[in-house]
């Protein structure tokens, strides 16, 4: 009987442990996937949030000619007055960074013989000062362009207003010879169009010039989305592997021609 009771006891104790420490390994594993989920989510949501490139009250951040470029009314400002008329299109560039994979959104406002446009993943050139050679969100007061995709100084127009298309590779090489070849009526050629988000007419009918408008640019991959007031005004995915771009500078223009103002404010980027 002592003996029987010995190994009872001694079966109950190892028992008992063995689920204590079960137990506590159980609560262990839990304790670091928590932490280690926690760690995860604050990471993502610091990656993905929206940050203010402009403050509204100075250029600070931003490079541009200040004989073009100010601030008024708490609004990024560009104007091109009859006395002062450009040679060449001009951009203030943000200098905080050279974005890839990013989301940009804001206001803008145009003057009704404006022309603008909001560059990304661009190169600044060096033979022109305040000279960008890249993507384009285009603006203008007459809405003849306003959201369509153009590439400033390279394969020209990629999606017209209300369209959707895919860019496919044509040329073996970079050259802007090449390039002025395959340009027609300032349309690239090697574009394929893949549907319609509308007519231009329809998606430009409310954006009245000298008003505040909004403006989100999603730009992920090859594929880039330009919205005005919450309509998807043009769609392209680039599969040029020789003339598309990954990353580069974001700039706001002012381009040649009559007398024109441009504002921007509430500048927010996310970048990926």
């Amino acid at each position: 009987m002592r003996l029987l009771a010995v190994i009872s006891c001694y079966i109950f104790v190892q028992v008992n442990a063995t689920i204590m420490v079960k137990f506590y390994l159980s609560v262990i594993i839990l304790g670091c996937s928590l932490l280690f989920s926690h760690l995860a989510l604050g990471q993502t949501q610091k990656e993905t949030q929206f940050i203010s490139i402009f403050n509204g009250r100075n250029l600070d951040g931003w490079d541009g000619d200040t004989a073009y470029w100010r601030v008024e009314d708490s609004a990024l400002t560009g104007e091109v007055k009859p006395k002062n008329l450009l040679q060449h299109n001009s951009f203030i560039i943000w200098r905080g960074g050279m974005p890839a994979d990013f989301e940009l959104k804001g206001q803008f406002k145009i003057s009704a013989q404006g022309n603008s446009g909001i560059n990304y993943r661009s190169e600044e050139l060096k033979n022109i000062p305040y000279a960008l050679r890249g993507y384009q969100a285009d603006i203008d007061g007459q809405n003849w362009y306003t959201g369509q995709n153009y590439e400033e100084r390279k394969r020209t127009t990629l999606a017209f207003i209300g369209q959707k298309t895919t860019v496919y590779t044509c040329m073996e090489q970079f050259s802007l010879e090449a390039l002025h070849k395959l340009v027609r009526n300032n349309a690239w050629t090697c574009v394929t169009p893949t549907a319609s988000l509308g007519s231009a007419a329809s998606l430009t009918a409310s954006l009245l010039p000298d008003q505040w408008h909004n403006f989100h640019l999603i730009v992920r991959g090859n594929r880039i989305l330009h919205y005005i007031n919450g309509k998807l005004m043009s769609d392209v995915t680039d599969n040029d592997t020789v003339n598309s771009s990954s990353q580069g500078f974001i700039g706001m223009q002012v381009h040649v021609g009559p007398a024109m103002k441009v504002q921007f404010k509430q500048l927010l980027l996310k970048m990926y």
